[in-house]
């Protein structure tokens, strides 16, 4: 779901997402990046070149995990789990949608009000669903 939050903004290099991702190993992301290639949520251009230039981007099928990763974000902040100085101090700077950054953040919608539920039954197991893809 990294991958998927740095490349929905647009392409991106190898060393961008090295950059944006750290601490991860490059061997890791690569493993990452050639299993959503795979999946084709991915695409990886070769413009070729000295030094060899390689971008990747999102394709029309990756794109349809942006609304999951739109949903978690929000479940974070109705969670209110994010503690900005915390972040601020140990990783050097404000996570991009905080309101701390002083960047726009008007296009977040505010969650909707908590509903009281009626308790619901124990789940029952789902069968193993093998076409379900972990990032």
């Amino acid at each position: 779901m990294l991958v998927v939050r740095d490349l929905c903004a647009g392409p991106k290099r190898t060393t961008e997402l090295l950059e944006d991702l750290h601490p991860i190993s490059s061997r890791t992301l690569m493993g990452r990046l050639r299993e959503m290639e795979q999946d084709q949520l991915i695409v990886r251009n070769n413009y070729g070149g000295l030094p060899r230039r390689v971008e990747y981007e999102m394709t029309e099928r990756g794109r349809r995990l942006i609304p999951l990763l739109d949903a978690l974000m929000k479940a974070g902040q109705a969670l209110d789990c994010n503690e900005c100085e915390d972040r601020k101090e140990s990783a050097g700077y404000y996570c991009d949608f905080c309101p701390q950054s002083g960047r726009d953040t008007s296009f977040i919608e505010a969650p909707p009000p908590m509903l009281e539920r009626a308790p619901q039954p124990e789940p029952t197991h789902r069968p193993k669903d093998d076409s379900i893809v972990l990032l």
